[in-house]
């Protein structure tokens, strides 16, 4: 057998992004010889890499249980190319779900950058099941999400707590009420977040464990849409205070009491075989730094 390092990236670009022609440009090589690169290393291996869906390349059942390994070896080469000074350089995708990506991962990377002037962080907002995939694929070396989640192939890591709020408009019959009965605010119309998100899926299981349903007049992907949503009069919102803590503190909003828990977790996620890359360590020791005690 003789893998070379040339055909392991190929592949991993290819499973990363799923289409033959941008992991060539990827690599700067043409897409013909990126196919014959793949086809050797199936050759050398002795079995299939890839299942061709349409445009798409999907991992076959033995790519996959190989995919790991060979990020691993790629991980350890590139460090071999580092000189050994301790600096942190070079690019690190980092994936987020919204409340993460808007209130807090600006201000992490601004002060990652000032202690690693030579790091480049490149910051994708997707939501919590989409941070998943991406660092599954290993499109992002780094996910923050904000719910409950498990994956067979990643490390799902608690980094510290945020509150969820159920809040509405000032005008709202519900906010002129000294005490809103629980019972009377599940009557009214609810704009939450799209199902997927960290967000819904605290309020969903919240809402399982009591019994109880809501009436969901609209489930969007944007808090500012939410919170705009909820202004306008068009229904009762829940998102983290960290989305909505200025419109509390302009009156914009006034937050509703209710039984609910909507006490979550923030976590980091990554793949077990890139935990000891350089960057990521460093990301990782920034954020346990920043995390309230």
């Amino acid at each position: 057998m003789n893998v070379t390092l040339r055909q392991m990236r190929i592949f991993e670009a290819t499973a990363r992004l799923e289409r033959l022609s941008q992991a060539a440009n990827e690599q700067a090589i043409s897409q013909p010889a990126a196919s014959q690169a793949l086809k050797e290393m199936e050759r050398s291996l002795g079995y299939p890499l890839f299942e061709r869906r349409g445009r798409h390349l999907l991992l076959s059942s033995e790519g996959e249980q190989i995919l790991s390994r060979v990020r691993q070896i790629l991980e350890l080469t590139q460090q071999l190319t580092q000189p050994a000074t301790g600096s942190v350089m070079g690019v690190m995708h980092l994936a987020a779900s919204i409340t993460i990506a808007s209130y807090l991962a600006p201000s992490l990377i601004a002060r990652f950058k000032h202690v690693h002037p030579q790091a480049d962080i490149k910051l994708s907002i997707e939501n919590t099941s989409q941070v998943l995939s991406s660092v599954a694929k290993g499109r992002a070396l780094l996910g923050l999400i904000e719910g409950p989640a498990m994956h067979s192939e990643l490390l799902i890591t608690p980094w510290q707590t945020d509150q969820l709020v159920v809040f509405s408009a000032p005008e709202h019959p519900l906010a002129q009420l000294r005490k809103p009965s629980f019972k009377k605010l599940l009557q009214y119309p609810w704009v939450v977040r799209e199902s997927g998100s960290g967000t819904r899926s605290i309020l969903d299981a919240e809402l399982q464990r009591l019994g109880v349903k809501i009436n969901i007049a609209q489930a969007l992907n944007r808090q500012e849409a939410i919170k705009q949503s909820v202004i306008a009069g068009l229904g009762v919102g829940c998102l983290s205070h960290l989305a909505i803590a200025r419109e509390l503190a302009s009156g914009q909003l006034v937050q509703l009491p209710t039984p609910l828990n909507l006490e979550r977790r923030f976590s980091w996620v990554l793949a077990p075989e890139r935990q000891e890359q350089p960057m990521l360590k460093a990301f990782i020791e920034l954020c346990t730094r920043s995390s309230p005690q």
